[in-house]
């Protein structure tokens, strides 16, 4: 690399690590960068939001295993994208996001869309880096990879300068750091077999991030040749197929009683890559005691939001772990039978549609959601990906949708609105094989409906359920339990969501009754794997049957 800007040193370095595409908002404070990408093998997606551009590379994370990367102006830009940041930081997912920044000579000078990025973003990334040093361009790029994806994942912020990004650089690209997986010794192995061969009610908890799908298959192996129960963190439900016969479902927001019954009556926790934090421990009040036996499996050195006792840390990823177990042969699988039966039994009602004649009635005009999850869900691919954001909404999809794959579920642990359509849109363009599902409710899909002109542009192809009750239904849920019959700022007066995506070029139609289900989900269907187009379907529900 000779006589170049550092703008195409910091493109380069992002090819050299593997990227493919890049989710930008122009601005002129990173000009030399996008010129950089004028050329470069990598696809610069152009969104229409900063935050939508982040959550896209946080979508990607997630679904791809790698940090996704997002580039914003300064100032109002890296505002916007600030919701993705927290998002990344909560869900320990790999995001690097490029800011521009003012000149160095302009800074401290309240000069325009001046902020400053280590007070800004300090407290919710794992590093913030600014770039004043133009030859240390590349390497910059390599320190923020590796910090974003070595042990917790979690988003890096680079700050780059305008006129830094401008000056010409010589030097030669700066490789990739490897990231250490972790291991099990043998003494930690002995360990884990010592406990679980004298546990009588044994439990996995899986979760957590740096998951590939070989690592799923071996821990879903390793809990099914010895018979061990497993239950799932809050919107990770890909971690074991929902048809393995040791799936005992979800924990966290939507859970079964039994799941969380299993939590707490467990002797032996053996919890890989999730912690028992705040949503999962039922605010902190699920298996509390010091007493219990807790085994984290887990890479963060800090256990950073776990609560609770811990027994042993072993400090590894899933995959070093599902590798350290493969060949671990329990010999206890029948014992534990009558424990295991009873979580998957609840896990496996708590999953399965009701029939059409088993639904409440609802108000004329309006379709019952699991109407629409019933038709849907006997058209699905095994391998379809679903995304959804914050909301009533979400239950309908964390529980009827099949999560069969790894990855297959794209979500909030934040409780972060708008996310759904940008996900959508990062996993169809890395994986557009694979049919998308996105599930909204209507406040969540207007904070970011609009990615869909972006879905349109590039060719990313999904279907869109939109719940439309006309409110908040998640605070209102609330209201209703704090203040009855008091329902405040929460009401919402609706477009024509089918109609809005037909104007950004997709398919839309509108659900008013539930014998319209099947037709509707068809055409949809045929709109996304023939045509490649965005569909969306606007069902108009009961506000009295948010819920499942």
């Amino acid at each position: 690399m000779n006589n170049q800007h550092a703008g195409q040193a910091i493109v380069d370095s992002l090819a050299l690590h593997g990227v493919e595409r890049v989710f930008v908002v122009p601005g002129e404070s990173y000009l030399a960068v996008l010129d950089g990408l004028y050329e470069s093998p990598i696809e610069a997606v152009v969104c229409r939001h900063e935050g939508g551009a982040a959550y896209m590379a946080e979508a990607h994370g997630k679904f791809a295993g790698k940090p996704g990367v997002a580039m914003v102006t300064r100032g109002p830009g890296a505002a916007n994208a600030f919701v993705a940041l927290h998002t990344a930081w909560q869900d320990a997912v790999p995001l690097v996001l490029f800011v521009g920044l003012v000149p160095v000579a302009d800074r401290m000078r309240e000069s325009f869309q001046e902020f400053d990025p280590y007070a800004w973003f300090g407290t919710q990334c794992k590093r913030v880096m600014v770039l004043d040093e133009a030859e240390r361009a590349s390497e910059v790029v390599a320190e923020a990879f590796f910090a974003a994806g070595s042990g917790r994942p979690g988003p890096v912020v680079v700050g780059l300068p305008e006129d830094v990004i401008t000056r010409t650089v010589s030097s030669a690209l700066y490789p990739p750091l490897p990231v250490s997986e972790g291991a099990l010794s043998p003494e930690d192995l002995e360990a884990v077999r010592a406990v679980l061969g004298e546990a009588r009610r044994p439990l996995l908890f899986v979760g957590g991030q740096r998951w590939t799908p070989e690592a799923v298959t071996g821990l879903t192996r390793f809990a099914e040749q010895n018979g061990i129960p497993v239950v799932q963190d809050w919107r990770a439900a890909d971690r074991v197929p929902f048809d393995s016969p040791v799936n005992c479902g979800p924990l966290g927001y939507g859970r079964t009683d039994a799941s969380l019954a299993m939590f707490e009556e467990a002797d032996v926790l053996l919890a890989v890559g999730a912690l028992p934090t705040d949503v999962t421990t039922d605010g902190f009040t699920a298996r509390q005691g010091h007493d219990r036996i807790n085994i984290l499996v887990n890479i963060d050195t800090g256990l950073r939001g776990r609560s609770g006792a811990v027994t042993r840390h072993l400090i590894a990823s899933p995959v070093a772990f599902a590798e350290a177990v493969a060949d671990l042969q329990l010999g206890r699988e029948q014992s534990w039978d009558v424990w295991r039966a009873g979580g998957r039994a609840a896990q496996q009602a708590l999953s399965t549609v009701p029939a059409p004649e088993a639904l409440p009635p609802t108000c004329p005009g309006t379709v019952h959601m699991g109407a629409v999850m019933g038709e849907l869900v006997k058209r699905l691919p095994d391998d379809a990906v679903f995304t959804f954001g914050a909301g009533n909404h979400c239950v309908w999809a964390q529980r009827y949708l099949p999560t069969r794959t790894f990855p297959s579920q794209l979500s909030t642990r934040n409780g972060s609105m708008g996310y759904s359509v940008p996900a959508a849109v990062a996993a169809s363009l890395a994986n557009p094989e694979r049919l998308c599902v996105v599930v909204s409710g209507d406040g969540d899909f207007l904070m970011n409906g609009q990615e869909i002109a972006t879905a349109v542009q590039y060719g990313a192809a999904m279907l869109i359920l939109v719940m439309d009750n006309g409110r908040y239904g998640t605070i209102c849920l609330h209201q209703e339990a704090q203040f009855p019959g008091r329902a405040s700022g929460t009401r919402l007066a609706n477009p024509d969501f089918a109609a809005l995506c037909r104007a950004y070029g997709g398919h839309g139609e509108t659900l008013v009754a539930n014998e319209e289900a099947a037709g509707a989900i068809e055409r949809a269907l045929r709109a996304v794997t023939e045509r490649r187009l965005p569909a969306l379907i606007h069902a108009v529900t009961d506000p009295r049957h948010d819920l499942p």
